[in-house]
């Protein structure tokens, strides 16, 4: 394969995974298809499965990206302690509006029963939860795990809020 020819097929990959992310995001894991996702890419089924050998791999390649978009926005806010859980907070809202789907579909994957799907998911949160954790105790924060605890589920009820478009549902909304 020539530069040229891995450099297309990369780029395929990422247009499959941003398809498959809008088609998880809107649809569900469910009654999104294998077929869903190389029509939207404008490719054949086998092409996806050149990369992804079944569905659910393909959703945890997604979610995997997700959640590395995550840890990469969390990892570099630089901030004073006093706020620290405000800007991380801000780099949440950021990514929802830079990769929305993906975000989403992260926060919501915690519902689909699939086991390695749902191991998958208690991984990545665990692993996210120690890493605000450990940040909120070197900011001094009390009670960094709890107050972790706290962001994160803020972060899911944000999620649920913007999915079914109630931004009344945030603390902060003025709208009733």
């Amino acid at each position: 394969m020539t530069p040229r020819d891995d450099a297309t097929s990369a780029t395929r990959k990422e247009q499959i995974l941003d398809a498959a992310a809008e088609l998880f995001a809107f649809q569900g894991f469910y009654k999104t298809t294998t077929a869903l996702v190389a029509k939207a890419v404008g490719v054949t089924q086998p092409y996806v499965f050149h990369f992804f050998k079944t569905k659910e791999e393909l959703f945890l390649a997604v979610l995997d990206r997700g959640y590395r978009r995550l840890v990469h926005a969390f990892s570099v806010v630089e901030s004073p302690p006093e706020e620290l859980v405000h800007r991380l907070g801000g780099a949440f809202e950021a990514l929802l509006v830079t990769h929305r789907n993906e975000i989403l579909l992260v926060m919501q994957a915690y519902a689909i029963p699939e086991p390695a799907i749902r191991e998958e998911v208690k991984s990545k949160f665990a692993e996210i939860h120690e890493m605000v954790g450990r940040r909120f105790a070197q900011a001094g924060i009390p009670n960094a795990a709890g107050e972790a605890g706290t962001f994160i589920g803020m972060g899911l009820l944000i999620a649920l809020s913007q999915i079914l478009e109630l931004p009344q549902l945030l603390p902060w909304s003025d709208k009733e």
